[in-house]
């Protein structure tokens, strides 16, 4: 039921105005996903509570922001920017805003972080932390093994080589830090803030498969039947590289209501 309210509600985000939204301590909710803007009246995140935002959500304007001690509010990676709009609020030690990138796979490259607009008004808040890291790449894949060769007969064949093994796959490379915009007051104090907008780490290299071993030596009633060689180990791979850190841009504003 509970589900249902929130979709209706999403369902026609512009007319929001007077939603309240509460996340109890402690507690995560997800909002489902709805329209790209979403306009709420008050806005609380409980102490070490966490509000998740979807991807498809690009604009949250909250006329009232309350983040408990250690509070999260988490925003799905996407390629669209994100614009928060504050007009009041008061934020605890320890409130998180995080636009994070995703790592990285074998069938999709890592995602940047996501950028961020965040306007600040009129807000109260002792430190608040920005995260708008890129995701890590995905890591090399491993070789295979080589098969180990035959072992041969006293009376007839001869032993077999051992395969050689496989090349492991390059890291693939980290994606970058988002873009920051932040736009408050002249009388902002940048000592509250923290963000980090570092690149993703590239992904490791893979580990190389090793030469099968060569079948083994028989020993014969009168002779010794060779064995076959080992075979060689495949090349190793390169870790992927960093993704480039994001930027940081301040500006200045005259206070304004939604």
């Amino acid at each position: 039921m509970r589900n249902l309210c929130w979709l209706a509600l999403l369902s026609c985000s512009w007319a929001l105005a007077d939603t309240q939204v509460k996340v109890e301590a402690n507690t995560l909710l997800r909002l489902p996903a709805g329209g790209t803007t979403l306009v709420l009246k008050r806005l609380e995140v409980a102490e070490h509570a966490t509000l998740l935002l979807p991807a498809n959500l690009n604009e949250l304007q909250v006329a009232e922001l309350l983040l408990g001690q250690d509070a999260h509010i988490g925003i799905a990676p996407s390629t669209q920017g994100f614009r928060l709009v504050v007009l009041h609020g008061e934020l605890a030690a320890g409130s998180h805003i995080s636009t994070r990138g995703a790592a990285g796979s074998s069938k999709k490259p890592a995602l940047a972080g996501r950028d961020l607009n965040l306007r600040l008004e009129n807000v109260r808040l002792s430190d608040l932390t920005v995260d708008l890291r890129g995701g890590v790449g995905a890591a090399g894949q491993h070789g295979l093994d080589g098969l180990a060769g035959e072992a041969g007969g006293c009376l007839w064949g001869q032993a077999s080589d051992g395969e050689s093994g496989q090349s492991a796959g390059n890291g693939q490379p980290g994606a970058a830090g988002g873009q920051l915009r932040l736009e408050v007051p002249t009388n902002f104090d940048p000592q509250v803030l923290k963000f980090n907008l570092q690149g993703g780490a590239g992904g490791a290299a893979g580990i190389a498969g090793q030469g099968g071993r060569g079948g083994a030596v028989n020993n014969c009633l009168l002779y010794d039947a060779a064995g076959g060689s080992a075979g060689q180990a495949g090349a190793a791979g390169k870790a992927g590289s960093s993704g480039p850190d994001g930027s940081f841009n301040r500006v200045a504003l005259a206070p304004t209501g939604l």
